[in-house]
């Protein structure tokens, strides 16, 4: 059985310096909640090995096994808030809209023969 290995993509620079920031953050949560990474990492259902990667900031870890993390540390609600407020997007929407709805259906000329 040939079972080729998944090829990732390095983040970008900016993106891995957020995770590592993200990381960071987790770590210092726990660790404000003294709780032992073995505890956490075991209520989040996942290895002790996992959860140093996730406070390390590794793009491997899953954003399903970073929402557990923030779970259990009690922070899941921060999630929410991540593209909650897309305003270039919404920026980008309302530059693209027509100013007014469906565009009127011209008359042709065989319907105001009918209409004689």
């Amino acid at each position: 059985m040939n079972i080729m290995a998944r090829k990732s993509n390095p983040p970008l620079p900016a993106v891995r310096r957020l995770l590592v920031g993200l990381g960071e953050n987790i770590r210092l949560a726990r660790l404000r909640r003294r709780l032992s990474a073995s505890l956490v990492a075991e209520r989040a259902g996942m290895s002790r090995t996992t959860l140093a990667a996730i406070e390390r900031g590794e793009p491997s870890a899953t954003l399903g096994s970073y929402a557990n993390v923030l779970h259990v540390l009690g922070l899941h609600g921060d999630l929410a808030l991540l593209a909650r407020d897309d305003e270039l997007g919404r920026k980008l929407q309302d530059a693209g809209l027509p100013t007014r709805g469906r565009p009127r259906r011209r008359a042709r000329k065989d319907d105001d023969d009918r209409q004689s």
